[in-house]
């Protein structure tokens, strides 16, 4: 009988093959990205730009004294009330002046009390003959300088009253603290900045444009503003001040947009995106009349890689998580980002960022892809929003 142990040993070393060779199972990679919601909007809307909302008025509050600081009452985010304490500062130097102020003027009305009595027996005896009209003379005029003596005493201390007060800090308006810049401890000169009050009332969306845009600005001052928070509310406004110089770092000019119908909802500090007309005399352009286009970010445009040329293209996501590369028709390049006239119907998720790693089919997880917010359009009440999500730069 013929022994098996060679045939067994030639089968485990084909198995051992077999499982050598087989390649072990590697699960696909899959992508972060940054996406955006393409979105049609008005063609003549497509001029905004993103800024902050800001109080019409900013207080930086100071004390009229130098001093110590002993105390600060309020923080950042504070909401005050006019005539609130805010700070104090180290008094009893203030305080001793004033009591040495009080000291002088009770001297003062002292010698005006003796020169007036003075005056008054000397003018009796004037008009009994017993003393000269010179001698007469001399005490009226002791008598106006202990008047003129009195009143500068009197002054003084005012003055001395007032800069004791000064060492309490008040707020002279309702508003809200946004900066503290002194703390207990620290010796302030007279006008340093303690704490910012920006004011309740009227606020501003502040944004920064380009001079090129500058004669489109001026000539369609109405605006409409969304927050970056709540992008499905309008907010209209009108241009309020122009700066008259550019900025010397970003050459950009700072506009302020007035809130007409500021509302609770409005808060300093928050981003928006304010949106002006497209066209610089304010007509509609009769080419762009009724045309919808979407506007994506620079970062989001690649292009396709065929026999027929390289042509505009972007990677949009399906329903599967899965990326498929579209080609589109350009409408335009501005500062503000692309804006796309064909290839999409709109509402696709559009990766804005990492294209130029992507292949055809490849698993992505989509950062940033939440409800694309808006950005206002000019060309009526109802124009569509654009994505803030990775939105297009502005001018600013």
């Amino acid at each position: 009988m013929k022994s098996t142990y060679p045939i067994v040993v030639l089968l485990a070393a084909l198995m051992l093959l077999q499982a050598c060779g087989e390649k072990t199972a590697v699960a696909p990679d899959v992508r972060p990205v940054r996406v955006t919601r393409a979105t049609l909007v008005d063609a003549q809307g497509v001029n905004t730009f993103a800024g902050e909302i800001r109080a019409r008025y900013e207080t930086d509050m100071s004390f009229r004294v130098a001093g110590k600081i002993l105390s600060r009452a309020v923080d950042a985010g504070a909401t005050v009330k006019k005539g609130q304490v805010l700070a104090r500062l180290d008094a009893q130097d203030a305080n001793l002046n004033a009591v040495s102020a009080r000291a002088t003027l009770v001297a003062a009305e002292s010698e005006l009390d003796y020169a007036k009595a003075e005056l008054t027996r000397y003018d009796d005896l004037l008009a009994r003959k017993f003393v000269s009209q010179g001698v007469y003379d001399q005490k009226l005029n002791a008598h106006k300088a202990a008047v003129a003596k009195r009143d500068s005493a009197r002054a003084q201390a005012g003055v001395s009253g007032n800069q004791a007060a000064y060492t309490t800090l008040l707020a002279d308006a309702d508003g809200v603290v946004t900066a503290v810049n002194a703390e207990p401890g620290q010796v302030v000169n007279a006008g340093q900045a303690v704490v910012r009050i920006a004011r309740l009332g009227e606020k501003d969306a502040v944004i920064n444009i380009a001079e090129n845009q500058l004669a489109t600005v001026k000539a369609n001052p109405q605006a409409l503003i969304a927050l970056w928070a709540n992008p499905d509310k309008r907010y209209a406004g009108r241009v309020r001040e122009i700066a008259a110089a550019a900025d010397p770092v970003t050459r950009t000019y700072t506009v302020k947009v007035k809130i007409e119908d500021a509302d609770d909802a409005l808060r300093w500090g928050m981003s928006a995106t304010v949106g002006f007309a497209g066209a610089a005399t304010g007509e509609p352009n009769a080419a762009a009349l009724g045309q919808r286009v979407i506007l994506l970010p620079m970062t989001a445009l690649t292009q396709t890689d065929d026999k027929s040329g390289a042509k505009p293209a972007v990677w949009v996501v399906g329903a599967d998580g899965r990326v498929r590369l579209t080609p589109v028709a350009v409408g335009k390049y501005a500062e503000q980002g692309v804006t796309v006239v064909g290839g999409l119907a709109g509402g696709e998720t559009v990766v804005t960022a990492g294209v130029n790693k992507l292949q055809p089919g490849q698993q992505v997880k989509p950062l940033g892809a939440e409800a694309p917010s808006a950005a206002p359009g000019t060309s009526g009440a109802g124009a569509a929003p654009v994505a803030q999500a990775d939105a297009p730069k502005s001018n600013n």
